[in-house]
């Protein structure tokens, strides 16, 4: 197995008289997709937070590419160097679709604009989008064209380290597989790392090599995903078989 690419150590992050996270270790190699499942509310965008640099861990430490990735320089390399897809897509409505998709190419790297746009409709087009989805607004994507777009944004710089936050949410079972299937894809392609937090258990066994249970502010289970139906975890049998009755209490 390589070294991991991203590494949290005892990560602790409280808010007020909230611990929310409580000591999580959580590893990804190269070309692995990692999905951390778990209860609403357990913490896992704080996590994913933390291993960007959003948020500021109380406690622990971060390691990307095996060096520490905790002041300014480190994060803005760390961010270099990885891809996000966030929920909801986050895309900015006063901006076109390619405009959107290479942002960072051009506000950050100074791409000129010619270049810039050559590469994102290059990109769309690896996410099944035509050079006519380019001059569109995103207020005028459907759900899934706009994830489609989030999704192309996350890979335009080929980063060795993509997030994806709950990529699926909103969207219909058909049109969620045609998006997991692009991630698939083009994950590969890159061969990049992956983490994933999701509630969608067909997403999970759709994208990921590897399953850790976030509860309680810790990871009380990691494996396979081949081992996901038979963990002998009773947290993580709950989760999947999506009963009220067990260790993890209905967030309501």
């Amino acid at each position: 197995m390589p070294a991991p690419i991203l590494e949290l150590r005892n990560i602790h992050k409280r808010f007020g008289a909230k611990e929310v996270l409580r000591g999580v270790d959580l590893t990804v190699a190269p070309g692995r997709s990692l999905a951390v499942i778990g209860g609403s509310g357990v913490g896992k965008s704080v996590t994913i937070k933390c291993a960007l640099g959003l948020m500021t861990p109380d406690a622990g430490e971060i390691l990307f590419d095996g060096k520490p990735a905790m002041d300014r320089p480190a994060i803005e390399a760390l961010r270099r160097r990885t891809g996000m897809l966030f929920q909801g897509g986050a895309l900015f409505d006063s901006l076109t679709v390619w405009e959107n998709v290479a942002f960072a190419l051009m506000y950050r790297d100074q791409v000129p604009r010619v270049e810039a746009k050559r590469r994102a409709i290059e990109t769309l087009a690896k996410v099944r989008l035509g050079p006519s989805a380019g001059d569109l607004l995103t207020a005028e994507l459907s759900g899934g064209m706009q994830k489609r777009v989030a999704l192309a944004r996350a890979i335009i710089a080929g980063p060795e380290l993509i997030f994806f936050d709950e990529p699926t949410t909103g969207l219909d079972p058909i049109t969620a597989d045609a998006v997991n299937n692009l991630i698939v894809e083009q994950v590969k392609a890159l061969g990049a790392a992956a983490i994933t937090i999701t509630h969608d258990m067909a997403s999970v066994r759709k994208i990921a090599d590897e399953v850790a249970m976030l509860h309680e502010g810790r990871i009380v289970w990691r494996g396979p995903i081949s081992a996901l139906d038979k963990s002998g975890s009773a947290h993580v049998d709950q989760f999947v078989s999506g009963r009220a009755e067990g260790p993890i209490q209905p967030a309501i």
